[in-house]
C-alpha cells in the first residue's frame, strides 16, 4: 500500500482579523488589525498592607477554574509589593469567579496558612480596549474563610478583561504555560531582540622593526597573528627573511557593539611545524580605532610590542623596544553580510549617515500553527511547546511558548521599516526545549519545526495577505513536513515614487563596489558575523539559542549538497525554456505545419528587411504585447518553499546520507575521506555559481511574468517609450550612440553601477522557493 502523497500546498485563509474589522483590502485601521483578537482575564497583583502579625513569608494564589498562579514569597515582609500580572485566556475559562488567597509559607509543614480572600464574579469584570490608559489599581479588604470581613489587612490589586494588545500582555504569567515553573517561566514570554550593529575592522600589517629572536643564528620565519574575541587570523610569513620583516597585508574581523574585546596583535616567529616563539604583542581597544564611511586613506600608526622576560639573577622585568607599523580602520561604509545574499533583509551600511529613507512599513501576525508533529517525549507521550522567530533587518521578534499544544494560537504582531523592496522576512518554527531546566545536551537544543520566507517585492503594496504555509524540515531519512502556520502579512508604502525610485538605486552602499571584497572573504566575514550575532543573542533574557539564530541565518548553505546542484541546474534549464519554445515554433514555421502561419511569417520576415527601422520597435511592442497578456496569469500570493523545484521528493536516501554528512566527512578510509572533502568543497562552488546563473536567467523571464508587479510595470514603460523613441529616431543613431558611448573614455567611467543594472539586480527570482 503506498503511502498517501503529503500535501506542500500553499493556501489562502480567511481568518477573523481585528475582530472582523479588517478585510483584505483595507489599509491600517487600529493596531493588532492582521490577528485575531484574543480575549484575557488580566489580574494585576499590587500589594498589601495591615496583614496579621503570623504572616512572615506572604505569597498570593490567584485561581481561577483549574488553573491556578501563584506570586512570589517575600519573606518577613508584613507589607508586600509584587507586582506581578496573570493572565487567563478566556476561551479556556470554566469557572464564573475568580479566587484570590493570600496565604502565608509555612517551611515547617506542607501546607500554607490561609490569611485571607478575595472572590470576583467574572460577567462583572470590566473590560478595557487600548488606546484607554490602564485600569487604576484598588484597595480590597481581605476575608476570612466564612465570607467575613476582620483584622485580615488590604490588598491592592486591578482586574480586569482585555485583548492582546494590553500593555500587560508581554510580561504576564499565562495560563496557557501553567505547568512551567521558576526562572523557566521567562523562556515562555514573547520578546524582541534588537542585533549589534557590526562592523569590518581591517587592519593593515606594513612592517615590523626591531624583533629581538631568542636565537640570533636562524632566519626568523615571521607572521603576524590578529584575535579579536575567540576569532584569530594570521598573516602570511613575510618574505623579508630579517628582523625588520615586512607584509602590506590586509586582515579583516567583524566587530559588534559595544566594543567589549580589544583587538590582540602578536609578532610570531614560526621555529617548526609545531614550536613557535612570541616575538612581541600589543592590544588597541577598538574605541580609539578611527571610523571611515569612504575609502580614504587612513594614517599608520608604530605600536611599541611588548615581552617580558624574567631575569633571575635581579628579578626584574626586561621590555624590548620592538615596533609594528600598521593602519586600523573600522570601515562603516560596507554592509556587514550575515545572511546569504539572496536571502537578505538588509543592505543597509553599517553607519547610519548613509542610510536611505524608508519607504515603507511591514506588518506581520503570527496567528497559530496546525497540525505539528510531536518533537520531544514528556511523561510518556508526545508533545510540543511551540513559539515561533521573525527576523527582518537587525530587529528579531519571538513569540510566547505555547506549551503542550499541536495547534497553538499566537495572533502577536510585529512592524519594521522597510528600506529596500528586494529583501526577505524570515519565520521559523521552534520546539522550546527549555522550559524543565532540563541539563541533558540533547534536550538543550530548540529543535526546529520550519520556518517560511517571503520577499517584499512579491507583495503588492496596501494588501493583506492571509496565507497558510506549509513548515518543512529535511531529514537524512528524507523531507517531512511538520504542520503549517497561518501568517498575515502586509506592506504598507509610504510613497509610491520612492518605491518605484529604490529599483534604480545600487543594492549594496558604495564602499561594496570601490573597494569590493572578493567572495572568499566575505565568506570568512560572514561565518564570522553569524558566530558573532549568535553569542550576542545568548546573553539576552530570556536568551536566543545559537541553534535559533544559526537556522534562521542559514548556516551552512554553502556546503555542498548533490540534491541542491541537481536542482540548480534544472532550474538553469527551465529558465532558458523560452528559447526552446521559440526553436520549436520556428521549426513549425520552417515546416509548414500551419500554411496561414508560415505566410504571415513570411510577410513580417519581409515587411522587416525592406523597412529595417521599425525592428527595434516592434519588438519593445512584442515584449509589451507579451507582458500584458501574461497579466491575468500572475502570481496570486508571494513564493514559498518547493519541495518539486528543490528535489526533495525524488532523490535517493543515499543523496541525503551524503548533504547530512559532516565536513570534513566522518568516513574511515583516510584517503577517501581527504579526496572526498576536496571535492566536497569544489562541487559546492560550483553549485552556488550554476545557482547563480540560475537566477541572472530566471530574473530575465520575471520581467514580463508580473512576480514583482512594480518592476513588470517599470519595464514595459520602458518598452513602450523605447518604442515611441525608436520609431521617431534613426535606429543607425542610436547604434552609434551606444557604440561610443560603450567605447567611452575611462575617465568618464563610475565605478557605480548603471541604473539598469541596479534594476536587474532587484528583479524576483525562484531563489525564494529553494530549500
Amino acid at each position: 500500500m503506498s503511502e498517501p502523497d503529503i500535501d506542500f500546498s500553499l493556501k489562502e485563509t480567511s481568518p477573523n482579523l481585528g475582530g472582523g474589522r479588517v478585510s483584505g483590502s483595507e489599509k491600517l485601521t487600529s493596531s493588532f488589525d492582521l490577528v485575531e483578537q484574543l480575549h484575557f482575564l488580566y489580574v494585576k497583583m499590587v500589594r498589601a498592607k495591615g496583614l496579621p502579625p503570623s504572616p512572615c513569608n506572604p505569597f498570593v494564589e490567584v485561581k481561577v477554574g483549574n488553573y491556578e498562579g501563584t506570586t512570589k514569597s517575600l519573606e518577613n515582609n508584613p507589607d508586600p509589593e509584587w507586582n506581578q500580572v496573570f493572565a487567563f485566556a478566556k476561551d479556556r475559562i470554566q469557572a464564573v469567579t475568580v479566587e484570590i488567597t493570600v496565604r502565608n509559607k509555612e517551611s515547617s509543614t506542607n501546607v500554607d496558612k490561609v490569611v485571607g480572600k478575595l472572590r470576583f464574579d467574572i460577567p462583572d469584570i470590566p473590560s478595557r480596549v487600548p488606546p484607554d490608559s490602564p485600569l487604576a489599581p484598588q484597595w480590597y479588604s481581605l476575608e476570612d474563610e466564612n465570607g467575613s470581613k476582620g483584622e485580615r489587612g488590604e490588598l491592592m490589586l486591578a482586574i480586569w478583561m482585555g485583548t492582546q494588545a494590553d500593555e500587560a500582555f508581554p510580561d504576564a504569567w499565562h495560563s496557557d504555560a501553567a505547568s512551567v515553573n521558576g526562572e523557566s517561566i521567562a523562556n515562555t514570554r514573547s520578546k524582541v531582540y534588537i542585533s549589534p550593529r557590526l562592523w569590518y575592522l581591517r587592519i593593515n600589517i606594513i612592517q615590523a622593526q626591531d624583533l629581538v629572536p631568542m636565537n640570533n643564528k636562524r632566519i626568523p620565519q615571521v607572521y603576524v597573528k590578529a584575535m579579536l574575541g575567540n576569532m584569530a587570523l594570521r598573516s602570511r610569513i613575510s618574505p623579508d627573511k630579517s628582523l625588520n620583516p615586512t607584509w602590506n597585508e590586509d586582515l579583516m574581523f567583524v566587530a559588534a557593539e559595544p566594543f567589549d574585546d580589544p583587538l590582540m596583535l602578536s609578532v610570531v616567529d614560526k621555529l617548526s611545524d609545531n614550536k613557535e616563539e612570541i616575538l612581541g604583542s600589543c592590544s588597541i581597544h577598538l574605541s580609539k580605532v578611527e571610523k571611515r564611511l569612504m575609502p580614504i586613506p587612513i594614517e599608520a600608526n608604530w605600536y611599541n610590542l611588548k615581552q617580558s622576560v624574567q631575569d633571575n639573577r635581579n628579578n626584574k622585568e626586561v621590555r624590548f623596544a620592538s615596533r609594528l607599523h600598521l593602519r586600523a580602520c573600522l570601515d562603516g561604509g560596507y554592509h556587514v553580510l550575515d545572511e546569504s545574499i539572496y536571502y537578505s533583509s538588509d543592505f543597509r551600511a553599517t553607519s547610519k549617515f548613509l542610510w536611505p529613507p524608508a519607504i515603507g512599513v511591514l506588518e506581520l501576525g503570527i496567528l497559530n500553527a496546525s497540525g505539528l508533529l510531536p518533537m520531544k517525549s514528556k511523561n510518556g507521550r508526545g508533545t510540543t511547546d511551540a513559539y515561533c522567530v521573525a527576523k527582518y533587518g537587525p530587529k528579531w521578534v519571538r513569540t510566547r511558548t505555547i506549551v503542550n499544544s499541536f495547534a497553538p494560537k499566537w495572533n502577536e504582531q510585529y512592524t519594521w521599516d522597510v528600506y529596500d523592496p528586494y529583501t526577505v522576512i524570515t519565520i521559523g518554527v521552534f520546539d522550546n526545549c527549555h522550559l524543565q531546566g532540563g541539563s541533558n545536551a540533547v534536550d538543550s537544543q530548540d529543535r526546529r519545526i520550519g520556518k517560511v520566507r517571503i520577499r517584499l517585492s512579491t507583495l503588492n503594496a496596501d494588501r493583506i495577505y492571509t496565507l497558510s504555509y506549509p513548515l518543512i524540515v529535511l531529514e537524512p531519512n528524507g523531507v517531512k513536513k511538520t504542520g503549517e502556520i497561518q501568517l498575515s502579512v502586509r506592506f504598507t508604502c509610504s510613497s509610491t515614487w520612492n518605491l518605484l525610485q529604490s529599483y534604480t538605486q545600487p543594492l549594496f552602499p558604495q564602499m561594496h563596489y570601490l573597494l569590493p571584497l572578493s567572495v572568499y572573504q566575505i565568506e570568512s566575514l560572514r561565518h564570522q558575523a553569524t558566530h558573532t550575532l549568535s553569542s550576542r543573542l545568548r546573553r539576552a533574557e530570556p536568551p536566543l539559542q545559537s541553534e535559533v539564530v544559526e537556522y534562521m541565518l542559514d548556516v551552512g548553505s554553502n556546503v555542498w549538497s548533490l540534491r541542491r546542484g541537481r536542482a540548480n541546474l534544472e532550474r538553469l534549464l527551465a529558465a532558458f525554456n523560452l528559447l526552446v519554445e521559440a526553436w520549436k515554433w520556428f521549426d513549425q514555421i520552417r515546416k509548414w505545419k500551419n500554411p496561414i502561419s508560415t505566410m504571415a511569417v513570411h510577410f513580417l520576415y519581409s515587411m522587416l528587411i525592406l523597412f529595417p527601422d521599425m525592428i527595434l520597435p516592434l519588438v519593445f511592442l512584442m515584449c509589451v504585447v507579451h507582458g500584458a497578456s501574461q497579466y491575468r496569469k500572475r502570481p496570486r500570493h508571494p513564493p514559498h518553499m518547493d519541495t518539486k523545484l528543490s528535489l526533495v521528493e525524488s532523490v535517493q536516501s543515499d543523496d541525503f546520507d551524503e548533504e547530512f554528512d559532516t565536513f570534513p566527512t566522518s568516513k574511515n578510509v583516510k584517503v577517501l575521506k581527504k579526496r572526498y572533502d576536496r571535492l566536497r568543497s569544489i562541487a559546492g562552488r560550483m553549485m552556488t555559481i550554476i545557482g547563480d546563473l540560475a537566477t541572472q536567467a530566471e530574473r530575465l523571464n520575471s520581467m514580463l511574468s508580473w512576480r514583482d508587479p512594480r518592476a513588470t510595470s517599470l519595464f514595459m514603460a520602458f518598452c513602450l517609450i523605447a518604442c515611441i523613441a525608436f520609431y521617431l529616431v534613426p535606429w543607425r543613431l542610436f547604434a552609434l550612440g551606444f557604440g561610443f558611448f560603450g567605447m567611452r573614455h575611462p575617465r568618464f567611467r563610475i565605478s557605480i553601477p548603471s541604473m539598469p543594472q541596479n534594476f536587474f539586480k532587484r528583479l524576483p527570482a525562484r531563489t525564494d522557493s529553494m530549500i
